[in-house]
């Protein structure tokens, strides 16, 4: 039997007033370790940690939570943030700081109870807004980049909540870590990360998630590589459902932590699909004799494929939603997204004007593709339920656009109706700005849409995208 589980069985009355006492006795157990090595003082407090949670647990305190005292002990005996300034600081070797890592996926792996775990794992990775955050993300990074390479579900499930609930500040971070170790650092190591699919799904789900966060392909230092690219898109057309998982297993009875990552990668995902063709194209110099890059060359089929695979995800949406009761209740593509989206877009076509080595008819094809896989995310998502707002808030928010023939028909076609029009809106929110759901599906059908603020136009070489009164389109409502 595992020595972090042993205490845990048998010896209830025992555990029972341990909890109790755990923290009359913390400076004891403090100054127990002192005089140990780092990595001897590790392991000791891990196991005094694992037996501590246990009885927590055990006890029926609710909610159970870890005291100040405990964090500090993991402060200053794991991560080694000193207690007291003049204190040296404990360091360990590279050696010693491997072994801490073997033992603590032993120590997750070995521990049968989730909710344990995921109390040790908050105990030890729970940012504290303090110095010790900095060793927090260093020991995370490894320990989830080990666990990925070994194998350990357990510590990719507690990993996979730890993204749920934290800043997308540090979400995004250790996507980095992640993503540096596995497509850049170690040659031939992508297929160990591939393997997370089937490992944990739910980290996988929440991985692409920070990942589309993180590589908003704002700047060729912030364009996803090919290998990653290529990972993601085979994971989505290989299970489309991948994406909902997070969404699946979230309690909807209240709303996500402020600036924590959308609920889906619904959204990252349609960013990269729209501005993959101009951002691909700027700062390149033609490479091919048709006048592609090379990385353009291998990414646009990638891009292609994803988009499918996105409006796929679209379309298993009903089913879904309504099993839940929460068809035109709960959108999972938020306006404030596709707001920052056609202003990402408006200025990439700015910038593909303005490149002498790209052909205006080069330029006009890769906007037009851009704008066409817009309009199609808009309207397939407007009518599968995934975004809930009126085609005048469209229209404003594309308003700033050139010229595009689906486009138009997308803004000019007839309203959503839904049949929870007069639900309430749930509070949970999955979208950045963590605001109450838009209040539009609680309006009356025909109730009229307050427009956004619209913007001039900043592509004057092109028509602009107005709102076409007498364009022929079957289903416009009269009204």
């Amino acid at each position: 039997m595992s020595p972090f589980t042993g205490l845990t069985v048998g010896q209830s009355k025992k555990n029972k007033s341990f909890c109790r006492d755990f923290e009359v006795v913390m400076g004891d157990i403090r100054q127990s370790l002192l005089p140990r090595d780092v990595l001897s003082a590790a392991k000791e407090l891990l196991y005094h940690l694992d037996i501590y949670i246990c009885n927590l647990v055990q006890s029926g305190r609710q909610p159970p939570q870890v005291d100040a005292k405990t964090l500090e002990l993991v402060e200053e005996f794991i991560l080694h943030a000193p207690k007291d300034r003049n204190a040296p600081a404990r360091r360990m070797s590279a050696l010693q700081e491997l072994q801490l890592l073997e033992i603590m996926c032993s120590c997750f792996q070995e521990q049968s109870r989730d909710t344990v775990r995921q109390l040790m794992f908050s105990a030890l990775f729970s940012l504290q807004g303090n110095q010790a955050d900095e060793s927090r993300m260093s020991l995370l990074g490894k320990l989830v980049s080990m666990a990925i390479a070994v194998g350990r579900v357990p510590i990719l499930e507690c990993a996979a909540t730890w993204l749920q609930r934290t800043h997308r500040v540090y979400c995004v971070r250790l996507a980095q870590v992640l993503v540096d170790d596995y497509c850049s650092m170690v040659p031939g190591s992508v297929p160990t990360l591939q393997n997370i699919h089937s490992t944990s799904p739910r980290f996988c789900c929440q991985f692409i998630t920070a990942v589309t966060t993180l590589y908003d392909l704002a700047s060729e230092e912030l364009t996803p590589p090919l290998e990653l690219l290529q990972m993601i898109v085979s994971w989505i057309h290989d299970d489309p459902r991948l994406v909902l998982i997070t969404f699946l297993n979230t309690p909807l009875s209240g709303s996500q932590p402020i600036s924590s990552l959308d609920v889906t990668p619904l959204g990252g995902l349609v960013r990269w699909c729209v501005k993959a063709p101009l951002a691909y194209r700027r700062d390149k110099k033609p490479a091919l004799t048709n006048g592609s890059t090379e990385s353009e060359a291998e990414a646009g089929p990638l891009f292609s494929a994803l988009h499918l695979s996105v409006l796929q995800v679209f379309m298993l949406l009903p089913n879904i939603l309504n099993e839940k009761g929460l068809f035109g209740r709960l959108a999972l593509l938020q306006m404030e997204s596709l707001a920052a989206l056609t202003s990402d877009l408006s200025r990439l076509l700015d910038q593909a004007d303005k490149h002498a080595h790209t052909s205006s008819a080069e330029t006009h094809v890769l906007s037009q593709l851009a704008l066409d896989r817009l309009a199609q995310a808009l309207q397939v998502a407007m009518a599968n339920g995934a975004l809930l707002c009126s085609r005048e808030d469209l229209r404003a928010i594309c308003s700033r656009l050139p010229h595009n023939n689906l486009l138009q028909l997308v803004l000019s076609g007839p309203v959503m109706y839904y049949n929870n029009i007069h639900t309430p809106p749930l509070t949970f929110s999955p979208h950045s700005a963590h605001s109450p759901i838009a209040s539009h599906p609680t309006h009356p059908a025909h109730a009229p849409h307050t427009p956004l603020a619209t913007h001039s136009s900043s592509h004057p070489q092109y028509t602009t995208q107005p709102f076409m009164t007498g364009m022929p389109f079957p289903f416009r409502p009269s009204h």
